[in-house]
């Protein structure tokens, strides 16, 4: 995946780059791709590069150069470094204020800075008076390199090591672990000090091999990160490969359709017991608490009290649709999309009675998203579709906005050209799916331009 997608990349932008582990080389490849597709691109520091990086750039300009000046280089170069001066085998960039001023009078579309230091070193933990992060910045990118997993926490492997044993008390010198990484990326007092409020947030985990068991130790950084709503989305990637980014993970939720549609399986089917005596609703709630997805919400309609009954034991957060009897499955849709936290990315969706589902469809799904290659996915056994649906926030707005009869029909036909298809070899995501919605669904299959995966 290209930095453009995976970063979701606007002209206009101000994006930032803090923390450890490859921030340059990450700066340099961006600036890079966005020059080849186009782009007016502006980079500068507020810290310092050494005096051998500005051969990095194609082409290096004082920040005190006439607007035309820059101008004419974007012009011939579509990629320029501006800076104050090199002193002492260092290239010191201009004031932190002058971002604004640049912004004001040079035409560029994208302005990247390097706002942060860490001597080389894989990983870190700010101090006083670090990052140095511009007010205008739009979107910040926190890099922190896999390499620094089993690094002694020494002041030789690790910058500032002393913040993260003072704040949580890790052994000095011992390995640095996993779950190490995430605590210090998603601390309000380390890795998110100095973020402007409205900024977006995204960490890139550099060094990511594209499989094996650092690659899950990332996906397990990225999940645990993920807990602070501060951070929109966690890249994994390797900065000098091709393809820099491998996949991005996004807080996803859940939604679990209980008794929703008046129309479909009803209220029996959702608490219909297996021979241990679990309603179908808890077998399918634990499944999705299976699949680590962190926001599951429940929803109920018609015989919401036992609904409650059946899953009490597992804790999930329940939210009743009042408007189940004539809103039906849309209804409880938009139940479930407003009580999602504003972060979250995206929304698996589940019928409350889908007993046959494999953790594994989730898998999948979950997986196509994170390598973007969709965010409107449906499951599909020998050209039958069914659930669960994962939809992205793309579409949540139209969602809420549908009249209060509207079928998830609707929904399907709006956006049936952007469906892309995940086909699997078990018809568990056809089992007990019977609604409306679902049998328009697999009609809308037979024409559908689809795309299938």
């Amino acid at each position: 995946m290209k930095l453009k997608n995976a970063f979701e990349l606007n002209r206009g932008e101000v994006v930032s780059f803090i923390g450890a582990g490859g921030k340059t080389s990450l700066l340099v490849s961006m600036g890079y791709e966005l020059a080849e597709a186009g782009w007016r691109v502006l980079a500068t520091t507020t810290t310092h590069l050494a005096e051998e990086q500005l051969g990095f750039f194609p082409c290096a300009l004082k920040a005190d150069a006439s607007a035309a000046l820059i101008s004419q280089a974007l012009t011939d170069y579509q990629f320029v470094l501006l800076y104050a001066e090199v002193r002492a085998g260092r290239v010191c960039g201009p004031p932190l204020d002058w971002t604004k001023q640049l912004l004001d009078r040079v035409d560029s579309d994208i302005l990247l800075v390097e706002a942060d230091d860490a001597n080389g070193l894989p990983f870190k933990a700010p101090r006083a008076g670090e990052p140095r992060i511009p007010a205008e910045t739009s979107l910040v990118v926190s890099v922190a390199s896999l390499s620094a997993l089993g690094a002694p926490l020494d002041a030789d492997h690790i910058y500032n090591p002393a913040a993260m044993i003072a704040k949580y008390g890790f052994v000095e010198n011992s390995p640095v672990k996993s779950p190490w990484l995430a605590q210090v990326l998603r601390d309000e007092d380390l890795g998110l000090q100095g973020i402007p409020n409205e900024a977006r947030v995204l960490v890139y985990l550099n060094q990511t091999p594209e499989r094996g068991y650092a690659r899950g130790r990332a996906r397990l950084i990225a999940r645990l990160s993920l807990q602070s709503s501060r951070i929109n989305a966690v890249a994994l990637g390797s900065v000098r490969g091709a393809e820099p980014v491998h996949e991005v993970q996004r807080p996803v939720g859940a939604v679990v359709l209980a008794a929703a549609d008046e129309q479909g399986a009803g209220l029996s089917a959702v608490l219909q017991p297996d021979d241990r005596g679990r309603a179908a609703l808890a077998q399918v709630t634990e499944k999705v608490f299976r699949s680590r997805i962190d926001h599951v919400r429940v929803i109920t309609g018609r015989g919401a009290s036992a609904a409650r009954k059946a899953i009490h034991h597992l804790g999930a957060r329940i939210e009743h649709n009042r408007a189940w009897k004539t809103g039906g499955l849309v209804s409880s849709l938009r139940t479930g999309l407003k009580s999602l936290p504003d972060h979250v990315a995206a929304v698996i969706v589940i019928p409350g009675e889908q007993t046959q589902l494999q953790p594994k469809t989730i898998y999948q799904l979950l997986t196509l998203y994170a390598r973007g290659e969709g965010d409107f996915l449906v499951p599909r056994y020998q050209g039958r579709c069914g659930y669960p649906i994962l939809l992205g926030k793309t579409y949540w707005a139209d969602i809420l906005k549908l009249p209060g009869q509207a079928d998830f029909a609707a929904i399907l036909e709006q956006y049936q050209a952007a469906i892309t298809y995940l086909d699997v070899d078990f018809d568990c995501v056809l089992r007990n799916v019977d609604s409306g919605g679902a049998r328009r669904l697999l009609s809308l299959t037979n024409s559908a331009n689809s795309r299938g995966r």
